[in-house]
């Protein structure tokens, strides 16, 4: 599988010295139809006011601990999700909300477990960072960096060992992928030859050091050439090229040949956690990837150009997502918490 060889529309942030000589040749996309850009938009726009939300929230109060927000990374879980299909699993750290409605689970729930509420998805003990679906095919978020590699490999290794064509992707960030556990993941899948697509969420900073600071190799999608693992190089940015990404990479699964390594660069807007000013970054580096490289207005202006939607559809759609946001809101800050007796009740004794 070749090494994708451009960046376009890549955010500045994103860029670095080598990538100069590499943009003449432009990153294959996915051709979306109408109905593929809508439905890309409207999932990366529920992702975003549900996260606006939930900075709210967390700001009055009504959410405690760790929150992290995924506000600028939207396009990386929507094109993968147009990868797949029913039975494929997802997992992924901490940063996890926009996973867990890309995947199709409620907002309801997710909104009521970050409240801790009695109907959250972890019935209010876990929190932003501890919540799954094993309906939707969501195995966790997980608070320890990168201990979800070994678990999506071992999903892989569940897939493969039951005979099924299913694929296991697993997510995490450009500093979990300095974690030793992932090279040890790397070594299984691939000399048990396991359907395992490793997606490297790169938004750059990590907790707050830059790449280049912390990495001796800034080109994450060869961190697998040691193991004969392939990778590619993807505009995280673009819905399209992600799910063309996506495809190609599941596509290479599902043929048997082993583990696959995407590195999605990407960009969030907000601080690594609601209790991270940021201010390791400037304010007009931030404003310029949101303002020549969004993924969620790169397509509203491909669907507006097309004349596949108005702009009152496209506000009738943000208000629709609103709504449903608003009325996760409103059940989250309602909802009972759980009743005492839940401290003992799913734990090992």
């Amino acid at each position: 599988m070749a090494v994708a060889k451009s960046k376009a529309q890549q955010p500045d942030a994103a860029r670095r010295p080598s990538d100069k000589a590499e943009d003449q040749t432009a990153a294959p996309v996915a051709d979306l139809g109408k109905e593929q850009e809508l439905a890309a938009y409207r999932d990366m726009l529920l992702i975003r006011r549900f996260e606006e939300k939930a900075g709210q929230m967390y700001g009055m109060g009504l959410i405690g601990g760790f929150c992290h927000l995924y506000i600028g990374q939207e396009a990386v879980v929507v094109g993968m999700q147009m990868a797949l299909k029913e039975g494929d699993s997802v997992i992924t750290g901490y940063r996890d909300h926009g996973h867990m409605l890309a995947c199709g689970m409620d907002a309801k729930g997710v909104m009521a477990e970050l409240t801790g509420r009695r109907n959250g998805y972890s019935k209010g003990k876990g929190g932003s960072m501890h919540m799954f679906s094993a309906e939707k095919g969501f195995f966790g978020g997980h608070g320890i960096v990168a201990a979800q590699v070994p678990l999506g490999t071992g999903l892989a290794f569940a897939s493969k060992y039951r005979g099924k064509d299913n694929v296991s992707l697993t997510y995490f960030g450009d500093g979990a992928a300095n974690q030793g556990q992932v090279y040890e993941s790397f070594n299984m899948a691939k000399l048990w030859g396991l359907p395992a697509i490793y997606i490297i969420e790169n938004n750059q900073y990590a907790m707050g050091t830059s790449l280049k600071r912390a990495s001796a190799t800034t080109d994450l999608s060869h961190r697998g050439a040691a193991h004969g693992i392939p990778g590619e190089r993807v505009d995280g940015m673009d819905v399209r090229a992600v799910k063309a990404a996506g495809e190609k990479a599941v596509k290479w699964c599902r043929e048997g040949n082993g583990p696959i390594i995407l590195e999605m660069l990407t960009y969030r807007y907000r601080g690594h956690s609601m209790s991270d000013p940021a201010k390791y970054r400037t304010r007009e580096e931030v404003e310029k990837v949101r303002s020549e490289h969004d993924p969620i207005e790169q397509v509203r202006l491909r669907l507006l150009q097309k004349k596949w939607a108005t702009e009152d559809e496209l506000k009738k759609i943000d208000a629709k997502v609103r709504e449903v946001v608003n009325e996760a809101a409103e059940f989250a800050t309602n909802d009972p918490e759980p009743d005492p007796s839940e401290l003992y009740t799913d734990i090992y004794a």
